[in-house]
């Protein structure tokens, strides 16, 4: 295999991935003359729902919202995860957190790592107040959307 496609070199088709990747792009399509490459992001599913809960069958009859129990409403800002991957309190093993439960932080203010594809990503607040609740622990997996933490 000579390494080239389309006169694009293999490295630059895969620079190009991990940039739709890293955008959350849906898709990028590059045009050379007649020959064409498209580069499709990978698009998450809707979450499962909870185990434990019963889907209603098709003609069952749905509870009503004031009988249905309700999720818990946090009181604060949500931080979730942009994509899948590692979270990472720190920069490293030896270095502090980038934040703790009662820290105060602006917008803008980097709160965590999130590993991806061998990408450590800083993921950055876009709230400013006080980190009142941190929901994973250093080194989990997170999901895409997730909650992470609570800034109020």
């Amino acid at each position: 295999m000579s390494g080239k496609i389309f006169n694009t070199e293999l490295d630059t088709i895969s620079k190009l991935a991990d940039i739709v990747n890293e955008k959350a792009l849906g898709e990028i399509t590059i045009a050379c003359g007649d020959n064409m490459i498209t580069i499709k992001g990978k698009k998450c599913p809707p979450p499962p729902p909870p185990a434990g809960i019963p889907l209603p069958s098709a003609g069952a009859a749905v509870p009503s919202e004031t009988t249905a129990a309700r999720p818990a409403v946090p009181d604060g800002n949500v931080v979730k995860a942009p994509i899948v991957g590692t979270f990472y309190a720190s920069s490293a093993p030896d270095k502090p957190p980038f934040v703790s439960v009662g820290k105060q932080v602006k917008k803008g203010d980097v709160l965590m790592i999130i590993e991806s594809m061998k990408l450590m990503n800083e993921i950055q607040s876009d709230f400013d107040g006080v980190v009142s609740e941190i929901l994973v622990k250093n080194g989990e997996a997170v999901e895409y959307d997730q909650p992470i933490m609570i800034i109020k």
